[in-house]
């Protein structure tokens, strides 16, 4: 198998975040290797960089979903204003949706090959783990010598901040994984602040594939957050959910937060003090 990196050729315009300028072309060998085992990945790649100062940031997509690549890169893109390249990848033997603990858990072998890799080249100077329960992040962060972010621990981070009370949507309802919000909430001391979860109904397979009835099931589930909850912001529980969110933000006076932003901010963050 092979790992084919994506980067954007052209930006999406987000509300509250409109984007003019273009950004520098790249062009991205990869060649795949196979494993030590059945249950182990890896990959090689080389990054052919157009740009002599580029800066470059791979964002994992830990489900085999390029369309939802593609689409997190380009929002990614759009928000960097063109300080920084970035570059997707997809975990191609995982599945297209992560929507139970153990789908994250497996994906967890791929996340960290693919980071491994990423962070061989000179030019990538931070990595995205970009599924919402951070599949791998804490693997890959004790393995590479650059800084890795979670989008859902970012998520958690711009929420919370000015001790805003916060819920999350998301689309999947399995209970280990709602579980799992409330222990990453609490590890991160905003037990506090975290209000719960609101989950779209039906099959959330289903759903994604039709963004009128995604963007319908999300604004429902975020407007009974807001009133039932009382949440003063509400986090878009899952990468996938980066551009619907975009879609319905203006409805609602609190800020929704999209993890894949988030986590781009934190990394521009860290490009600009060492620069």
């Amino acid at each position: 198998m092979s790992y084919r990196p994506y980067r954007s050729s052209q930006l999406k315009l987000s509300a509250g975040r409109r984007v003019l300028g273009g950004l520098t072309m790249l062009v991205f060998l990869l060649a795949g290797c196979s494993g030590a085992n059945d249950s182990t990945q890896s990959s090689t790649s080389e990054t052919a960089n157009t740009s002599e100062t580029a800066n470059t940031i791979v964002l994992i997509n830990p489900n085999s979903n390029e369309d939802s690549t593609r689409s997190m890169v380009d929002l990614a893109e759009a928000e960097t204003d063109g300080v920084v390249n970035v570059v997707g990848v997809s975990n191609e033997d995982a599945p297209s949706l992560l929507t139970t603990l153990q789908d994250m858990e497996e994906a967890v072998p791929g996340v960290v090959a693919l980071g491994v890799e990423a962070a061989k080249d000179e030019n990538v100077v931070a990595i995205i783990v970009s599924a919402f329960n951070d599949p791998g992040l804490e693997e890959l962060r004790a393995k590479v010598d650059i800084p890795v972010f979670g989008i859902g621990e970012e998520a958690f981070h711009a929420a919370a901040r000015e001790d805003r009370k916060f819920g999350i949507v998301t689309v999947t309802p399995e209970e280990n994984l709602i579980k799992s919000f409330q222990e990453k909430a609490e590890s991160l001391g905003y037990s506090h602040l975290y209000q719960g979860v609101r989950v779209t109904p039906g099959d959330p397979k289903e759903l994604v594939e039709s963004p009128e009835k995604l963007d319908a099931a999300l604004t429902e589930a975020v407007q009974e957050s807001v009133r039932s909850d009382g949440v003063e912001a509400v986090i878009m529980g899952g990468g996938p959910l980066s551009a619907p969110a975009l879609r319905i933000e203006e409805q609602f006076e609190e800020p929704l937060v999209v993890a894949v932003i988030a986590a781009i901010d934190a990394a521009l963050g860290v490009v600009n003090e060492t620069e």
